[in-house]
């Protein structure tokens, strides 16, 4: 019995070490590119204002141990843009002057936020940034993602697909043997057999109230919603390990082409403190670029 237990706590996991200098540490290696794009962002002289933030959010970066994170950030950030794919940093990272000087974001973060609204000493959670890449070309970046740090040590989370009513309904019907018409009658009274469909509801509709079928239909579809369908994939959050990520849990081909994904969602990622790299779309960012292409934007310029 003993050899059968096993405890999450077992599941040693390590970030990739992030670093194009082997002689420099991650932390190193993220200053030494944040001063540069600092000085990037700011030609005339870094304010004494910017200085004294990035002076305090590479303490924190280094004392909570993130600086890999950042760097596979900055990493997939620079492949975009080398390839003229517009790309761009939002929500809570905005807040970082960091992220800023690294080109991760375009906008400096405002005086007024504070840096512990995106990562807290306190709060001991893991960084999310998330990016949005052209949704016509994002492809292109998860498979240079999977391309550079193998296959073995890549995927995208999951995501538990649920039933909602309609689907509910639609199931639980056509495994009871319900016509397919009679099934479309019910799915268009969702909004009122979600809080039960009484017998008078039933007669208006032209059925029998007390056919057994039918009630065990919408008795089931009741209980079925909710209850998880199947696993689907994460929009965009990738998964990376130092070590091989499948002896920390199964990876499984996705759906789609060239696509693999692990079988924990979100909330399992969470709860056992993974770190999460989100690669998004945004299709408002095709449009700008089909708008900058004509008036000779320089491709993977910031938008």
């Amino acid at each position: 019995m003993d050899r059968c237990r096993f405890s999450l706590d077992e599941l040693c996991y390590q970030y990739p070490e992030e670093r194009d200098d082997p002689d420099l540490t991650p932390q190193e290696t993220l200053a030494k590119l944040t001063w540069e794009g600092a000085a990037e962002r700011y030609p005339q002289g870094v304010p004494e204002e910017v200085t004294s933030a990035l002076d305090h959010e590479l303490a924190l970066i280094e004392k909570l141990e993130y600086a890999p994170y950042f760097l596979t950030v900055h990493s997939i950030v620079r492949y975009a843009r080398s390839q003229g794919i517009l790309c761009q940093g939002r929500g809570s990272a905005a807040n970082s002057a960091v992220c800023y000087v690294l080109g991760i974001t375009a906008i400096p973060p405002s005086e007024r936020l504070l840096f512990e609204r995106f990562i807290s000493a306190e709060r001991h959670e893991p960084p999310d940034i998330d990016v949005d890449f052209e949704h016509e070309r994002r492809e292109e970046v998860i498979q240079w993602v999977y391309k550079h740090y193998g296959r073995d040590r890549a995927a995208l989370a999951a995501t538990v697909i649920r039933y909602r009513a309609k689907g509910a309904l639609r199931d639980v019907g056509k495994a009871m043997g319900l016509p397919e018409d009679l099934i479309q009658t019910l799915s268009g009274q969702v909004g009122r057999w979600s809080d039960g469909l009484t017998d008078q509801d039933l007669r208006d509709l032209n059925l029998n109230p007390q056919d057994r079928r039918l009630r065990l239909t919408l008795a089931l579809a009741a209980q079925l919603r909710g209850v998880p369908r199947h696993l689907s994939q994460h929009p965009g959050g990738f998964v990376l390990t130092e070590a091989r990520l499948d002896d920390l849990v199964p990876i499984e081909p996705a759906a789609m082409e060239d696509r693999q994904i692990i079988e924990w969602d979100k909330d399992d990622i969470d709860a056992l403190r993974f770190m999460k790299v989100d690669v998004l779309a945004l299709g408002m960012l095709s449009c700008l670029r089909k708008a900058l292409d004509p008036a000779g934007r320089p491709q993977g310029a910031a938008p």
